[in-house]
Protein backbone atom coordinates (compact mmCIF):
# COMPACT_ATOMS: atom_id res chain seq x y z
CA UNK A 1 0.00 0.00 0.00
CA UNK A 2 1.05 3.39 -1.03
CA UNK A 3 1.74 6.17 1.48
CA UNK A 4 -1.09 8.07 -0.47
CA UNK A 5 -3.26 5.01 -1.31
CA UNK A 6 -6.40 5.60 1.20
CA UNK A 7 -6.99 3.04 4.32
CA UNK A 8 -9.57 0.30 3.78
CA UNK A 9 -12.23 1.32 6.02
CA UNK A 10 -14.04 -2.06 6.83
CA UNK A 11 -11.72 -5.55 6.61
CA UNK A 12 -11.69 -7.62 3.67
CA UNK A 13 -14.78 -9.32 1.96
CA UNK A 14 -13.27 -12.63 2.88
CA UNK A 15 -12.87 -11.79 6.28
CA UNK A 16 -16.33 -10.30 6.71
CA UNK A 17 -18.30 -13.26 5.16
CA UNK A 18 -16.18 -15.22 7.66
CA UNK A 19 -16.99 -13.02 10.62
CA UNK A 20 -20.78 -13.06 9.78
CA UNK A 21 -20.77 -16.73 9.28
CA UNK A 22 -19.37 -17.57 12.50
CA UNK A 23 -21.10 -15.17 14.60
CA UNK A 24 -24.01 -16.21 12.65
CA UNK A 25 -23.88 -19.77 12.99
CA UNK A 26 -22.89 -19.51 16.71
CA UNK A 27 -26.14 -17.53 17.49
CA UNK A 28 -28.03 -20.11 15.42
CA UNK A 29 -26.68 -22.90 17.80
CA UNK A 30 -27.25 -20.97 20.98
CA UNK A 31 -30.62 -20.02 20.12
CA UNK A 32 -31.74 -23.29 19.07
CA UNK A 33 -30.32 -25.07 22.23
CA UNK A 34 -31.84 -22.40 24.39
CA UNK A 35 -35.27 -22.29 23.27
CA UNK A 36 -35.51 -25.68 21.85
CA UNK A 37 -33.69 -28.01 24.64
CA UNK A 38 -33.98 -25.50 27.88
CA UNK A 39 -36.48 -23.46 29.82
CA UNK A 40 -35.14 -19.73 29.35
CA UNK A 41 -36.43 -16.79 31.46
CA UNK A 42 -35.24 -13.55 30.48
CA UNK A 43 -36.11 -9.69 31.97
CA UNK A 44 -35.29 -6.67 30.79
CA UNK A 45 -34.39 -7.82 27.38
CA UNK A 46 -36.53 -5.72 25.10
CA UNK A 47 -35.02 -2.72 26.83
CA UNK A 48 -31.47 -4.00 26.14
CA UNK A 49 -32.52 -4.87 22.55
CA UNK A 50 -33.03 -1.09 22.25
CA UNK A 51 -29.85 0.05 22.87
CA UNK A 52 -28.21 -2.61 20.40
CA UNK A 53 -31.02 -0.93 18.27
CA UNK A 54 -29.36 2.59 18.35
CA UNK A 55 -26.03 1.46 17.83
CA UNK A 56 -26.66 0.03 14.39
CA UNK A 57 -24.83 2.48 12.54
CA UNK A 58 -20.97 3.23 14.02
CA UNK A 59 -21.21 6.32 12.50
CA UNK A 60 -24.00 7.41 14.75
CA UNK A 61 -22.52 6.01 18.05
CA UNK A 62 -21.53 8.45 21.04
CA UNK A 63 -20.46 5.70 23.28
CA UNK A 64 -18.74 2.65 23.68
CA UNK A 65 -21.09 -0.39 25.11
CA UNK A 66 -20.08 -2.52 28.26
CA UNK A 67 -21.50 -5.14 29.44
CA UNK A 68 -20.75 -7.15 32.68
CA UNK A 69 -22.30 -10.62 34.03
CA UNK A 70 -21.15 -13.08 36.52
CA UNK A 71 -19.85 -16.03 35.38
CA UNK A 72 -20.87 -19.57 35.75
CA UNK A 73 -20.37 -21.70 32.95
CA UNK A 74 -17.95 -22.19 30.37
CA UNK A 75 -20.96 -21.95 27.41
CA UNK A 76 -21.61 -18.11 29.08
CA UNK A 77 -20.92 -17.01 25.99
CA UNK A 78 -21.74 -17.88 23.42
CA UNK A 79 -24.83 -19.51 24.59
CA UNK A 80 -26.38 -16.66 26.25
CA UNK A 81 -26.53 -14.29 23.05
CA UNK A 82 -28.89 -17.15 21.51
CA UNK A 83 -31.34 -14.59 23.74
CA UNK A 84 -30.95 -12.24 20.85
CA UNK A 85 -33.08 -12.48 17.78
CA UNK A 86 -31.63 -14.35 14.89
CA UNK A 87 -32.85 -11.92 11.84
CA UNK A 88 -31.26 -8.49 13.44
CA UNK A 89 -28.50 -9.56 14.84
CA UNK A 90 -27.06 -12.88 14.81
CA UNK A 91 -25.32 -11.97 11.03
CA UNK A 92 -24.06 -8.39 11.82
CA UNK A 93 -20.81 -8.46 13.64
CA UNK A 94 -20.63 -4.91 13.56
CA UNK A 95 -23.34 -4.65 16.12
CA UNK A 96 -21.93 -7.98 18.81
CA UNK A 97 -19.79 -8.36 21.29
CA UNK A 98 -16.11 -7.99 21.66
CA UNK A 99 -14.91 -10.07 24.23
CA UNK A 100 -12.10 -11.83 26.11
CA UNK A 101 -11.04 -15.32 25.80
CA UNK A 102 -8.03 -17.85 27.58
CA UNK A 103 -5.31 -17.48 25.29
CA UNK A 104 -4.17 -21.07 26.20
CA UNK A 105 -7.49 -22.16 24.72
CA UNK A 106 -8.82 -20.35 22.34
CA UNK A 107 -5.81 -19.22 20.71
CA UNK A 108 -3.71 -22.59 21.46
CA UNK A 109 -3.15 -22.85 17.33
CA UNK A 110 -4.03 -21.43 14.40
CA UNK A 111 -7.15 -23.38 13.46
CA UNK A 112 -8.67 -22.21 17.23
CA UNK A 113 -7.10 -18.25 16.73
CA UNK A 114 -8.52 -18.10 13.26
CA UNK A 115 -11.86 -18.99 14.72
CA UNK A 116 -12.24 -16.95 17.52
CA UNK A 117 -10.39 -13.85 16.05
CA UNK A 118 -13.48 -13.90 13.47
CA UNK A 119 -15.85 -14.53 16.49
CA UNK A 120 -14.58 -11.29 17.83
CA UNK A 121 -12.64 -12.70 20.97
CA UNK A 122 -9.42 -11.06 21.89
CA UNK A 123 -6.69 -12.87 23.59
CA UNK A 124 -6.37 -12.90 27.52
CA UNK A 125 -3.83 -14.59 29.67
CA UNK A 126 -3.96 -15.94 33.37
CA UNK A 127 -1.64 -14.14 35.38
CA UNK A 128 -1.85 -17.14 37.41
CA UNK A 129 -1.03 -19.16 34.88
CA UNK A 130 1.19 -16.87 32.44
CA UNK A 131 3.65 -14.09 33.20
CA UNK A 132 1.96 -12.38 30.61
CA UNK A 133 -1.71 -11.98 32.15
CA UNK A 134 -2.76 -9.26 34.36
CA UNK A 135 -4.73 -5.64 34.40
CA UNK A 136 -2.50 -4.11 31.90
CA UNK A 137 -1.90 -7.11 29.01
CA UNK A 138 -2.47 -6.01 25.60
CA UNK A 139 -6.12 -7.63 25.11
CA UNK A 140 -7.27 -5.13 28.14
CA UNK A 141 -5.48 -2.25 26.40
CA UNK A 142 -7.51 -3.43 22.83
CA UNK A 143 -10.94 -3.39 24.38
CA UNK A 144 -10.42 -0.06 25.91
CA UNK A 145 -9.50 1.03 22.73
CA UNK A 146 -13.33 -0.79 21.04
CA UNK A 147 -14.48 1.38 23.63
CA UNK A 148 -13.10 4.46 22.97
CA UNK A 149 -12.80 7.47 20.07
CA UNK A 150 -9.87 6.53 18.74
CA UNK A 151 -6.63 9.34 18.64
CA UNK A 152 -7.42 11.59 15.87
CA UNK A 153 -3.54 12.08 15.48
CA UNK A 154 -3.40 8.14 14.64
CA UNK A 155 -6.49 7.72 12.73
CA UNK A 156 -5.74 9.86 9.81
CA UNK A 157 -5.25 7.85 6.00
CA UNK A 158 -1.45 7.03 6.72
CA UNK A 159 -0.52 3.10 7.02
CA UNK A 160 2.05 4.07 9.24
CA UNK A 161 -0.48 5.58 11.73
CA UNK A 162 -2.43 2.32 12.42
CA UNK A 163 -2.13 -0.07 14.68
CA UNK A 164 -2.61 -3.50 12.44
CA UNK A 165 -1.42 -5.91 14.48
CA UNK A 166 -0.57 -6.21 18.12
CA UNK A 167 1.50 -9.07 20.16
CA UNK A 168 0.39 -10.47 23.41
CA UNK A 169 3.65 -12.19 24.74
CA UNK A 170 5.93 -10.80 22.06
CA UNK A 171 6.09 -13.83 19.85
CA UNK A 172 2.35 -13.87 18.78
CA UNK A 173 1.14 -11.64 16.41
CA UNK A 174 -3.12 -10.75 16.22
CA UNK A 175 -4.95 -8.52 13.65
CA UNK A 176 -5.93 -5.16 15.75
CA UNK A 177 -9.93 -4.58 16.13
CA UNK A 178 -8.86 -0.95 15.34
CA UNK A 179 -7.20 -1.25 12.04
CA UNK A 180 -10.63 -0.01 10.90
CA UNK A 181 -11.24 2.84 13.44
CA UNK A 182 -14.27 4.20 12.09
CA UNK A 183 -16.15 1.00 12.02
CA UNK A 184 -14.76 -0.38 15.47
CA UNK A 185 -14.86 3.03 17.44
CA UNK A 186 -17.87 2.59 20.45
CA UNK A 187 -17.74 -0.81 19.87
CA UNK A 188 -19.90 -3.15 22.42
CA UNK A 189 -17.40 -4.78 24.40
CA UNK A 190 -18.39 -7.81 27.04
CA UNK A 191 -16.24 -9.05 29.91
CA UNK A 192 -16.94 -11.61 33.10
CA UNK A 193 -14.88 -9.44 35.97
CA UNK A 194 -14.44 -12.59 37.69
CA UNK A 195 -11.85 -13.69 35.45
CA UNK A 196 -13.18 -17.59 35.79
CA UNK A 197 -16.17 -19.72 35.72
CA UNK A 198 -17.11 -19.72 39.43
CA UNK A 199 -20.18 -22.47 40.41
CA UNK A 200 -21.39 -21.34 43.73
CA UNK A 201 -24.07 -23.65 44.83
CA UNK A 202 -26.13 -19.87 45.44
CA UNK A 203 -24.76 -18.07 42.59
CA UNK A 204 -22.64 -15.63 45.29
CA UNK A 205 -19.79 -13.66 43.22
CA UNK A 206 -16.23 -13.58 43.55
CA UNK A 207 -14.39 -10.07 43.79
CA UNK A 208 -14.44 -8.37 40.84
CA UNK A 209 -10.82 -8.14 39.21
CA UNK A 210 -9.61 -4.74 38.57
CA UNK A 211 -8.78 -5.17 34.59
CA UNK A 212 -12.85 -4.40 34.93
CA UNK A 213 -12.13 -1.12 35.92
CA UNK A 214 -9.74 0.50 33.54
CA UNK A 215 -12.27 -0.29 30.90
CA UNK A 216 -14.58 1.94 33.34
CA UNK A 217 -11.73 4.69 34.34
CA UNK A 218 -9.55 4.83 30.51
CA UNK A 219 -12.15 4.81 28.10
CA UNK A 220 -12.88 8.02 26.24
CA UNK A 221 -15.53 9.05 26.56
CA UNK A 222 -17.20 6.70 29.29
CA UNK A 223 -18.76 3.70 27.95
CA UNK A 224 -22.88 3.18 28.41
CA UNK A 225 -22.36 0.07 31.16
CA UNK A 226 -25.26 -2.69 31.19
CA UNK A 227 -24.87 -5.34 34.13
CA UNK A 228 -26.12 -8.74 34.17
CA UNK A 229 -27.25 -11.69 35.69
CA UNK A 230 -27.11 -15.08 34.75
CA UNK A 231 -27.74 -18.53 36.36
CA UNK A 232 -28.91 -21.44 35.15
CA UNK A 233 -26.07 -21.96 32.78
CA UNK A 234 -23.65 -24.18 35.63
CA UNK A 235 -26.40 -26.50 35.45
CA UNK A 236 -26.29 -27.01 31.47
CA UNK A 237 -22.12 -27.49 31.88
CA UNK A 238 -21.50 -28.30 35.84
CA UNK A 239 -17.90 -28.43 36.44
CA UNK A 240 -17.95 -31.78 38.35
CA UNK A 241 -20.38 -33.33 35.35
CA UNK A 242 -19.66 -36.92 34.74
CA UNK A 243 -19.46 -38.78 31.31
CA UNK A 244 -20.20 -37.52 28.59
CA UNK A 245 -17.91 -34.33 29.40
CA UNK A 246 -18.41 -32.84 26.20
CA UNK A 247 -22.10 -32.39 25.81
CA UNK A 248 -24.51 -29.88 27.37
CA UNK A 249 -26.91 -30.96 29.65
CA UNK A 250 -30.72 -29.79 28.43
CA UNK A 251 -33.72 -29.28 30.21
CA UNK A 252 -32.53 -26.85 32.36
CA UNK A 253 -33.91 -23.60 33.46
CA UNK A 254 -31.53 -20.71 32.29
CA UNK A 255 -32.13 -17.25 33.98
CA UNK A 256 -31.03 -13.96 32.52
CA UNK A 257 -31.31 -10.31 33.64
CA UNK A 258 -30.11 -7.36 31.50
CA UNK A 259 -30.20 -4.39 34.19
CA UNK A 260 -30.48 -0.66 32.86
CA UNK A 261 -27.74 2.04 31.96
CA UNK A 262 -25.68 2.29 34.74
CA UNK A 263 -26.12 6.12 36.17
CA UNK A 264 -21.96 6.88 35.61
CA UNK A 265 -22.11 9.92 37.39
CA UNK A 266 -23.99 8.52 40.51
CA UNK A 267 -21.96 5.29 40.54
CA UNK A 268 -18.62 6.07 39.17
CA UNK A 269 -18.38 10.01 39.03
CA UNK A 270 -16.08 10.62 41.64
CA UNK A 271 -13.50 7.64 40.91
CA UNK A 272 -13.92 8.86 37.65
CA UNK A 273 -12.33 12.87 39.30
CA UNK A 274 -9.92 11.38 41.16
CA UNK A 275 -9.10 8.97 38.37
CA UNK A 276 -8.73 11.90 35.70
CA UNK A 277 -6.68 14.35 38.66
CA UNK A 278 -4.38 11.53 39.12
CA UNK A 279 -3.53 11.20 35.67
CA UNK A 280 -3.71 14.95 34.84
CA UNK A 281 -0.77 15.07 37.80
CA UNK A 282 1.56 12.69 36.27
CA UNK A 283 1.07 14.32 32.90
CA UNK A 284 2.23 17.96 34.11
CA UNK A 285 5.74 15.68 35.79
CA UNK A 286 6.70 14.26 32.73
CA UNK A 287 6.43 17.65 30.94
CA UNK A 288 8.18 19.47 33.71
CA UNK A 289 10.94 16.72 33.46
CA UNK A 290 10.96 15.75 29.70
CA UNK A 291 9.71 19.26 27.93
CA UNK A 292 8.16 19.55 24.40
CA UNK A 293 9.40 15.61 24.06
CA UNK A 294 7.38 14.44 26.37
CA UNK A 295 4.32 16.82 25.74
CA UNK A 296 4.61 15.52 21.81
CA UNK A 297 4.77 11.83 23.01
CA UNK A 298 1.55 12.39 25.85
CA UNK A 299 -0.33 13.60 22.24
CA UNK A 300 -0.11 10.80 20.42
CA UNK A 301 -0.66 8.38 22.67
CA UNK A 302 -3.92 6.41 22.10
CA UNK A 303 -6.38 5.60 24.77
CA UNK A 304 -5.29 2.49 26.91
CA UNK A 305 -1.76 3.64 27.56
CA UNK A 306 -0.58 4.32 30.88
CA UNK A 307 2.92 6.69 30.83
CA UNK A 308 3.80 6.36 34.16
CA UNK A 309 4.55 3.29 36.81
CA UNK A 310 2.24 5.41 39.22
CA UNK A 311 -0.84 5.16 36.87
CA UNK A 312 -0.20 1.80 36.87
CA UNK A 313 1.12 -0.23 40.30
CA UNK A 314 0.58 3.12 42.88
CA UNK A 315 -1.08 3.01 45.67
CA UNK A 316 -3.64 5.62 44.89
CA UNK A 317 -4.83 4.24 41.37
CA UNK A 318 -4.87 1.15 42.54
CA UNK A 319 -7.28 2.22 45.37
CA UNK A 320 -9.33 3.55 42.85
CA UNK A 321 -9.73 0.43 40.36
CA UNK A 322 -10.23 -1.84 43.87
CA UNK A 323 -13.24 0.51 44.54
CA UNK A 324 -14.63 0.58 40.92
CA UNK A 325 -15.21 -3.36 40.82
CA UNK A 326 -16.53 -3.47 44.10
CA UNK A 327 -19.15 -0.81 42.70
CA UNK A 328 -19.55 -2.83 39.59
CA UNK A 329 -19.76 -5.55 41.46
CA UNK A 330 -22.67 -4.61 43.11
CA UNK A 331 -24.69 -3.46 39.94
CA UNK A 332 -25.11 -7.15 39.15
CA UNK A 333 -25.32 -8.52 42.31
CA UNK A 334 -28.48 -5.80 42.77
CA UNK A 335 -29.62 -7.76 39.51
CA UNK A 336 -29.44 -10.50 41.66
CA UNK A 337 -31.53 -9.57 44.40
CA UNK A 338 -34.29 -8.24 42.04
CA UNK A 339 -34.49 -11.61 40.65
CA UNK A 340 -35.33 -13.07 44.20
CA UNK A 341 -34.82 -16.87 45.75
CA UNK A 342 -30.98 -15.99 46.60
CA UNK A 343 -29.42 -16.28 50.44
CA UNK A 344 -28.11 -12.43 50.33
CA UNK A 345 -24.35 -12.54 49.19
CA UNK A 346 -21.11 -13.26 51.58
CA UNK A 347 -19.69 -9.65 51.72
CA UNK A 348 -16.00 -10.68 52.16
CA UNK A 349 -16.83 -12.21 49.11
CA UNK A 350 -16.06 -9.05 47.47
CA UNK A 351 -12.67 -8.53 48.32
CA UNK A 352 -9.22 -10.08 46.92
CA UNK A 353 -7.41 -10.93 50.04
CA UNK A 354 -10.90 -13.25 51.14
CA UNK A 355 -9.59 -15.71 47.84
CA UNK A 356 -6.15 -15.72 48.89
CA UNK A 357 -5.90 -19.50 49.76
CA UNK A 358 -6.85 -20.10 46.67
CA UNK A 359 -3.65 -18.64 45.08
CA UNK A 360 -1.31 -21.98 45.71
CA UNK A 361 -3.62 -24.04 44.20
CA UNK A 362 -1.76 -24.31 40.56
CA UNK A 363 -4.52 -26.56 38.70
CA UNK A 364 -6.39 -24.87 35.89
CA UNK A 365 -9.98 -26.83 37.79
CA UNK A 366 -10.35 -27.12 41.50
CA UNK A 367 -12.81 -26.59 44.23
CA UNK A 368 -12.14 -23.57 46.07
CA UNK A 369 -10.82 -23.51 49.64
CA UNK A 370 -12.98 -20.64 50.41
CA UNK A 371 -16.59 -21.03 49.32
CA UNK A 372 -16.11 -24.65 47.88
CA UNK A 373 -17.31 -23.84 44.83
CA UNK A 374 -16.05 -25.64 41.28
CA UNK A 375 -12.98 -23.04 39.72
CA UNK A 376 -12.06 -23.61 35.94
CA UNK A 377 -9.11 -21.41 34.26
CA UNK A 378 -8.28 -18.75 37.56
Amino acid sequence: MSASSPVPQRPSLSWQIKSALVMGMTGVISRVFLYGFNKVEVHGLDRFLELLDSRKDPANRKHGLLTVSNHISVVDDPVVWGLLPLTKYAFNPDNLRWTLGAADICFKNKLFASFFTVGQVLPCHRLKHSPYGGPFQPALTQAIRLLSTPNPLLSSNSPTSLPLTYTTDGTDTHPSPLSFPKLRRHAWVHVFPEGLVHQHASTDLRYFKWGAARLILESDPVPDIVPMFIDGTQRVMPEDRGFPKFLPRIGKKVRVVFGEVVDYERTFGDLKRQWDALVERERKRLVKEGGEKAMILLKQMMPGELPTDELKYGKEAREIRIEVARRLREEVLRLRRELGGYPEPDPSFAFAETWRPDDVIGAKKYKSRVDGSNINQD
